[in-house]
């Protein structure tokens, strides 16, 4: 007599997708004390925002090749699919410490930001494009060889100002209304020439074009701020990186959802969703769950998916692409030239340094974050998509990076969503956006908390670090 219970196909909530977004809303809402139902296609979490080892890495741009031997072992590499670094003062590094997720993962600060700047050839200098470091403090700024003497006071001015504003003080503001005034002409009031202005929009507020030029002031003042107040929280850089790729991340959060009572099955599509009469989600098929536990259907009342699941489950309404992306990963054998050999850096090369519409970005981590064998690097190359020949708009970049071993090159849409998610309760997250950092992902997570559960996600009374948990 079989005595086995029956499996119980009523959940509140089916996640489609393991990406950092849809694992981040997985984890929080079994937290709420919802049922979850956690599904992915593939057989690795991480979705598009996967880190892959070799195998899977050559499986996925070169089937049924061989990665070469001299590359090592699979347990050496994990390779990104996305190049992201975590703003070590942000809002994902908040949500990791109040979930307590942090305390799966271990960090390193990524040691270097550069930026690309095309300089006039001077009386004793020459000429043309050279990388140079960040300055992001008053103090720095005096130090930079981003600007001349007179300009380095201008700016060393300028960052005081931004470091001293407070939103709820009025003597910080210098007469100055940020919410009304853009932020060009917050720019021109400091007198800042057009190099300054490039790497202070798009190195340390790190727009990825020159939109936030008219856009109000107040919106580039935060995101300095953050950029500042990410320096020396978790090291001399304001951006962290986990060791073992960024995969661990939606990892962690899967396993706090585990933890809270949550399904997940890998090698799992959406086949199917079903809708009750007045036109709300009420369920899904899915030939793998029939296979693998015996039930014709899931039940729920609310589904959460990337855009990918979206546009397999014959519901292309929801989602709509705004333009693509361009990616490289590429394997090298030494360090970016002319970043005094650091193991870990990133590289802006602003828009208007090439005369290109959006900026082109180089992230760049090594054995020092067991991601590969020591003696090589993976630096990512990416950019949002002008021409008919993607890959050739990275040139800038490949210049930098110097000779590539293997590379890996991907054409992605960036979907979003149409709707809110209200009307059927089926809610569909973006693709990763452009940006070198994840706070476009988080605020995504924490609207979309926000609509699911009618509250703010409370990042208040934080561990000072995640020893504290």
């Amino acid at each position: 007599m079989d005595t086995q219970e029956p499996i119980n196909p009523n959940y509140d909530v089916v996640v489609c997708g393991t990406g950092l977004i849809e694992c981040i809303l997985s984890g929080l809402l079994s937290m709420e004390g919802k049922r979850v139902f956690h599904m992915d296609r593939n057989p690795y979490y991480g979705g598009e925002g996967a880190s892959l080892n070799l195998t899977n890495l050559w499986k996925l741009f070169k089937a049924g090749q061989q990665f070469p031997q001299q590359l090592g072992q699979n347990r050496d590499w994990n390779i990104d699919l996305i190049p992201k670094f975590v703003m070590a003062n942000g809002q994902l590094v908040k949500i990791l410490l109040k979930t307590k997720v942090a305390r799966y993962l271990e960090w390193k600060a990524i040691d270097g930001t550069y930026v690309f700047q095309m300089k006039e050839a001077g009386l004793f200098s020459k000429g043309g494009g050279k990388i140079e470091k960040v300055p992001a403090t008053a103090s720095e700024a005096l130090k930079s060889d981003l600007m001349g003497m007179f300009e380095k006071r201008r700016c060393q001015k300028f960052l005081a100002y931004v470091s001293n504003y407070e939103a709820n003080n009025p003597k910080t503001h210098d007469g100055l209304n940020l919410n009304q005034m853009s932020c060009a002409q917050l720019l021109k009031k400091f007198e800042l020439e057009p190099n300054t202005i490039d790497f202070i929009g798009h190195a340390v507020a790190l727009y990825s074009n020159d939109l936030f030029l008219d856009k109000p002031a107040i919106q580039t003042i935060e995101k300095i701020k953050l950029y500042m107040d990410s320096i020396g929280r978790y090291g001399d850089s304001p951006f962290i990186y986990p060791i073992y790729g960024l995969g661990g991340i939606p990892e962690g959060f899967s396993r706090m959802a585990a933890v809270n009572g949550g399904t997940f099955m890998l090698n799992a599509d959406l086949d199917e969703v079903l809708f009750d009469g007045e036109g709300k989600v009420c369920g899904l098929k899915s030939e793998k769950v029939k296979e693998l536990m015996g039930i014709e259907q899931i039940n729920c009342k609310m589904i959460i998916a990337d855009p990918s699941y979206a546009l397999k489950a014959k519901l292309s309404n929801k989602v709509k692409s705004i333009g693509k992306i361009v990616r490289c990963i590429c394997i090298l054998n030494h360090p970016i030239p002319n970043t005094k050999n650091l193991p870990s850096v990133q590289v802006i090369i602003p828009q208007r340094q090439t005369g290109r519409k959006n900026d082109i970005y180089v992230m760049m981590v090594s054995d020092v974050h067991n991601v590969c064998k020591k003696g090589f690097f993976i630096a990512i190359l990416s950019t949002n998509v002008e021409t008919n020949n993607p890959e050739k708009e990275l040139e800038p970049a490949f210049e930098i990076v110097g000779p590539v071993l293997e590379k890996f090159v991907t054409v992605s849409d960036v979907y979003v969503p149409t709707d809110d998610g209200s009307k059927d309760n089926i809610y569909i997250s973006s693709s990763f956006d452009p940006q070198s950092h994840f706070e476009g992902e988080t605020s995504q997570v924490l609207n979309a908390y926000r609509k699911i559960t009618q509250k703010d996600l409370d990042l208040t009374n934080l561990p000072v670090d995640q020893d504290d948990q």
